[in-house]
């Protein structure tokens, strides 16, 4: 046969099929466009976690690759549906339903099932309406791709209202006790602490009437739900030793005559740096306290530390490896960065008022010399550095790292439920020697006014 009239192979069509090709690709397009059923699904889900808490309820999906999906709500019953697309079924996914807990203040519960070929839906039944804000994270430290559902009540949370409402609490039964039940490191409940606040030191002449205004400190456990900290060589979480040292200092505030405490987050929850402060400014708060266990990567580092805010950069290349670790947390937790608080950028235009660092510092001495009486320093002097969490500009504001959470014997001692009272109580105490030299403006009035001020009409 002569290579003229050699048979055309499957691989080389005749030349009259070529301007055929460029159509059936677009047809082919097209169909895949309109008919996404045809492709496989491929997405799986590696993990599921849920955070419920008084502010919010955060549902986290994490997988290999991006999730693609839709989300709306529906009516009577409110419930919240999120289609995930090209999703495949997973025992992770389905054992979502199984982490919900009639505690949950916002989700009733959550069903799993197939809508389409290539379309799982989540419907999240509510309590009662809601906003749902959904959002994607790409990965970050440990975590893969993440679909992040954050279910917000209609109306938030106001904390200066909470904070109106237990200061008239507290003046209709000034001399009653607080029972606070106390659990050590490994869950065991111990004789609770009962403190009677009618042998608390009155206050001075130069603060505010306690009945009508009294000092309000805000607390700030770091850390928390999706971000865990630091974590030590016995798996202690940052997070659960800063909330735990956090509740005890908040206990010993409000056993004071005329101060309250405040927390920034009560729960195994993640609270957005911006919002931390957001919520200090929104208070009126006298002192911010942000309560960190630091961390290093050998595990010989030890001792306590103090910081304060810098304008002109850090005082030590580890205050400022600290301060990019600790700012770093928003990113681990998870912020929708489309949502723009004007608030917080106000709040970052207004740091050239010195005076607050100035007070900081001062309050920064009190308090790290306390601690240096229960504990090792690891510096002897309080260090500063960009935190984002201390930029409020018009409260002093201080980070106390109150051990190294990656050194064996302080884990141990931070896992104790005995000595995070001792580090409460010496926390308090640089507070007070601070607030005796410097105390706060008296602005009786303001909180109950602005708060009434702001009810719905």
């Amino acid at each position: 046969m002569s290579e003229h009239a050699r048979p055309l192979s499957p691989a080389h069509p005749p030349r009259s099929a070529w301007p055929w090709l460029p159509f059936a690709l677009l047809v082919a397009l097209l169909l895949a466009t309109l008919y996404p059923s045809v492709a496989p699904a491929h997405t799986q889900i590696a993990s599921t976690r849920l955070w419920p808490a008084k502010e919010y309820t955060r549902v986290t999906l994490e997988a290999a690759s991006s999730i693609r999906y839709t989300v709306f709500s529906v009516p009577s019953p409110h419930r919240l549906v999120l289609d995930l697309e090209g999703v495949e079924p997973s025992p992770h996914l389905d054992a979502l339903a199984s982490k919900v807990t009639p505690e949950d203040p916002y989700v009733k519960a959550i069903r799993v099932g197939r809508f389409k070929p290539t379309v799982l839906r989540v419907v999240f039944d509510l309590k009662g309406e809601a906003r749902a804000e959904v959002f994607a994270l790409a990965p970050v430290g440990s975590y893969g791709h993440r679909l992040v559902l954050d279910i917000h009540p209609l109306k938030p949370i106001d904390p200066l209202m909470a904070l109106v409402q237990q200061t008239e609490h507290q003046r209709e039964a000034p001399g009653a006790a607080i029972e606070t039940p106390e659990v050590d490191a490994e869950g065991a409940r111990v004789v609770p602490i009962s403190i009677d606040r009618s042998a608390a030191v009155p206050p001075r002449p130069s603060a505010a009437p306690a009945a009508q205004r009294p000092i309000v400190i805000v607390i700030d456990a770091g850390h928390g739900g999706e971000d865990p900290g630091a974590i030590g060589p016995l798996g202690t979480y940052e997070k659960e030793v800063t909330l735990a040292i956090a509740r005890k200092l908040r206990e010993l505030v409000n056993a004071e005559a005329g101060m309250r405490a405040i927390l920034t987050r009560d729960d195994d929850y993640f609270v957005a740096l911006g919002a931390r402060v957001q919520k200090a400014r929104r208070v009126q708060a006298d002192l911010f306290v942000s309560i960190h266990a630091d961390a290093f990567i050998r595990p010989h580092a030890r001792g306590s530390s103090v910081f304060a805010l810098s304008e002109r950069g850090a005082t030590s290349a580890a205050a400022q490896w600290l301060a990019k670790r600790e700012n770093e947390a928003d990113l681990i937790g998870g912020i929708n960065l489309d949502v723009r608080d004007p608030y917080l950028k106000q709040t970052l235009l207004d740091l050239s008022q010195t005076a607050t660092i100035n007070d900081s510092l001062k309050l920064g001495r009190a308090v790290l010399s306390e601690i240096g009486e229960i504990n090792t320093l690891h510096k002897n002097a309080v260090e500063q550095a960009g935190f984002a969490v201390l930029k409020a500009p018009d409260i002093p504001s201080i980070l106390v790292e109150t051990a190294f959470i990656t050194n064996p014997y302080e884990e141990r001692r931070l896992r104790d439920d005995a000595y995070q009272g001792k580090l409460a109580s010496a926390v308090l105490a640089g507070v007070k020697r601070y607030l005796a030299a410097n105390p706060p403006l008296a602005r009786a009035p303001r909180i109950a006014q602005n708060a009434k001020s702001q009810q719905p009409r």
